[in-house]
């Protein structure tokens, strides 16, 4: 096993920026990658049972079923693995139960991953709410354009020049859904961690850059 290798799960709230944080972190260390939303979002553009059904729960904001998420989560950790022991893993937004998190746990020891460092991005949900439903995405190239500092002022995607929109799933009543099934399902996961010595809080009210300052901190 390789002594550098880690996996790091980001935690927090819809909005928090644990996507972001994950980007600045894989251009520093060159992580590879998992993102529960973006494994989602790719599963619903097919137009099957699944894929149709994925979609109008995320629409609803509701969280998707154990069994469903974790299924697809474990392909594509089945499809990454050899990536993973050369570069480690940021996990984003996984786990979202308790359950979720046991069966990451057994999936790691399967693979017989270790150094797993959880980082909760806390902020309150108040700021959630705030944030999400004032986000935006790229129309073109899908880049999430955060509420938070200089992006407010953004007209157009930096990175292409595409129209920002709203992403379908940041509806307030979506996003009051999120922010239910946060404190229903995902804290008792996140208290899981703290029993087992693995979490750590950081102040995601502050400013980006800021942030990562914490994160990159409790990494290195």
């Amino acid at each position: 096993m390789s002594k550098n290798r880690q996996i790091i799960i980001l935690l927090g709230r819809s909005g928090c920026g644990k996507g972001t944080q994950a980007k600045l972190l894989i251009k520093d260390f060159n992580f590879g990658y998992l993102g529960s939303g973006e494994l989602l979002r790719k599963r619903a553009e097919k137009n099957d049972f699944s894929g149709r059904k994925i979609k109008k729960i995320m629409d609803q904001g509701a969280r998707i079923p154990t069994p469903i998420m974790f299924r697809i989560w474990a392909e594509k950790i089945e499809e990454i693995k050899d990536e993973v022991n050369e570069k480690g893993l940021i996990i984003d937004g996984n786990p979202r139960s308790l359950r979720e998190a046991e069966l990451m746990d057994d999936a790691f020891n399967w693979y017989e991953w270790g150094n797993i460092k959880v980082i909760l991005v806390d902020i309150s949900e108040q700021e959630a709410f705030d944030r999400l439903t004032k986000r935006r995405i790229c129309k073109e190239c899908g880049k999430l354009i955060p509420w938070v500092g200089d992006f407010r002022g953004m007209k157009v995607c930096d990175e292409c020049g595409g129209e920002l929109i709203t992403r379908s799933d940041d509806k307030p009543e979506a996003i009051r859904a999120r922010l239910d099934y946060y404190k229903k399902d995902v804290e008792p996961a996140i208290e899981y961690y703290k029993k087992q010595g693995k979490l750590i809080r950081v102040d995601g009210d502050k400013p980006i850059e800021d942030v990562y300052y914490d994160v990159k901190k409790e990494i290195e």
